[in-house]
């Protein structure tokens, strides 16, 4: 990683309220942040999250809720740093699209790309999709609704528009993925995004005319910018603005779901190509996952808020819990049911099981030994390095029962003098191993396993996780 790492997550619209699908996302890239910060120091590692606040779909959650558009952001934004908070999951920076220096940096940047050439004005029309704002072909439709929002019928637009010179800057794109310059994870989505871009690539409009919650066209103050476009100049602004570009860029990861993989795979690759910059190293997708079968929905009532989750689970359970629900990189249905049977049998019963048990039998034999240097598993570190989080999490699981068999194999309670003592010494080490690999997951776990074995003498503490 040349001894520094950037991370980002997208940057979630607030026309609505964080739910556990967007704390997926944002937890396995916390996970990646602590994992590299104990690695290389937190100083060499950035991660960035934050909000998408313009466009046509905010501006009219606004209106819905009867606020001026700042007015509205001003009060939802705040709601993600929180959920965030909730779940111990620590951003460096938490970028807002309304934040001035951002509009600034987003402005600079489309005048260079139109003053190298890249930016011409066309006129656009076309099927739009006020939910996801953005135009979409015939053959993205299904039945003649978008398939993201099958319930609202797209909008024919006609309008003047600013374009990007998006077929031209496609051949160079291609040329790039092939020859590695970047990469797309997992190879599935590398192979769409080639397939994709080796069929007739058209230019893009950058800007909308009838769209006035937004960042005005540098040249052309009658436009303002298309959302997407400028929302994607964050990760790149924020070093920017904050003196970090010299540092950090380009990003190491950009972690995102596939709904938004042509926007990020090649759109972005397209502005930054186009501006003279150098290109992201990784593009991660994650699947979706759906709960009982349904999309996560506001109007379905399945919208499950961090914070419910938290109260029911605890910071560490609800971290768990979410981080290993699905394969990462793969679809996967969330039975709600199923969540508290997980937590009794892989937290409850599992982990916290495991350590309360060795711990009551060093403090009843009196068990005594020095902290050593920590063991690890290079298996799980490279999981993580190999950006396979869900991977490294089952290894762990993996020596928590181990150590659970071997315990029962060995029978402790049964053995006394040096037979109990090497028992109790491989038992423990397992623990210390299972408690700094948790670090990066969970963090408060990780901490209160470590207090209590990383002493000489070990002693009980009340349950990790009481059962539920």
């Amino acid at each position: 990683m040349n001894n520094k790492f950037y991370i980002t997550t997208p940057i979630y619209y607030v026309n609505d309220v964080p739910h556990i699908g967007h704390a997926y996302t944002t937890l396995n890239a916390d996970v990646f942040a602590r994992y590299w910060k104990e690695k290389l120091g937190d100083e060499n590692v950035f991660f960035l999250a934050g909000t998408d606040e313009h466009g046509q779909k905010v501006a009219e959650a606004a209106k819905k809720n009867g606020l001026e558009p700042k007015t509205y952001v001003d009060q939802v934004a705040p709601l993600f740093k929180e959920a965030w908070s909730a779940l111990n999951i620590k951003p460096s920076f938490f970028i807002r699209t309304t934040d001035p220096r951002h509009e600034k940096v987003v402005a600079e940047l489309l005048k260079k790309i139109y003053e190298n050439g890249y930016i011409y004005e066309g006129e656009y029309e076309g099927l739009y999709c006020v939910g996801c704002e953005k135009f979409l072909t015939e053959s993205e439709l299904k039945n003649g609704f978008c398939p993201l929002h099958p319930n609202t019928r797209p909008v024919f637009q006609k309008e003047k528009n600013y374009f990007l010179k998006l077929n031209e800057l496609s051949k160079i794109i291609i040329k790039k993925i092939k020859n590695g310059e970047y990469n797309i994870i997992p190879e599935s989505r590398k192979a769409e995004t080639v397939a994709r871009l080796e069929s007739e690539i058209e230019d893009i409009s950058i800007s909308r005319a009838g769209v006035s919650w937004g960042i005005p066209v540098p040249w052309d103050k009658k436009q303002t910018v298309y959302v997407w476009i400028e929302a994607l100049i964050n990760y790149y602004s924020a070093t920017e603005f904050l003196e970090k570009k010299s540092r950090f860029w380009p990003a190491d990861i950009h972690l995102i779901g596939k709904d938004i993989l042509w926007f990020h795979s090649v759109i972005w690759q397209a502005i930054l190509i186009a501006a003279d910059l150098p290109l992201p190293k990784n593009i991660l997708v994650h699947g979706f996952f759906t709960i009982d079968g349904q999309k996560i929905s506001k109007s379905l009532g399945n919208a499950i808020a961090p914070r419910e989750f938290i109260d029911k689970y605890g910071t560490d359970g609800a971290r768990y819990l979410l981080l290993s629900a699905v394969g990462f990189g793969h679809d996967g249905d969330i039975k709600k049911e199923e969540f508290d049977k997980k937590y009794n049998t892989d937290l409850a019963n599992g982990l916290g099981n495991l350590v309360a048990r060795v711990a009551k039998l060093c403090e009843e034999s009196g068990f005594s030994y020095p902290y050593k240097k920590q063991s690890k598993d290079r298996h799980i570190e490279n999981a993580i390095e190999k950006m396979q989080p869900d991977l490294a999490l089952k290894m762990i699981w993996r020596h928590i029962k181990n150590t659970d068999q071997f315990l029962s194999e060995t029978k402790p309670w049964t053995k006394n003098g040096q037979e109990l003592y090497e028992i109790l010494e491989t038992s423990v080490a397992e623990i210390r191993l299972i408690g700094y690999h948790l670090k990066p997951f969970m963090p408060k776990t990780a901490e209160e396993i470590q207090k209590q074995f990383n002493s000489e003498t070990i002693k009980s503490n009340p349950p990790l996780f009481p059962r539920i």
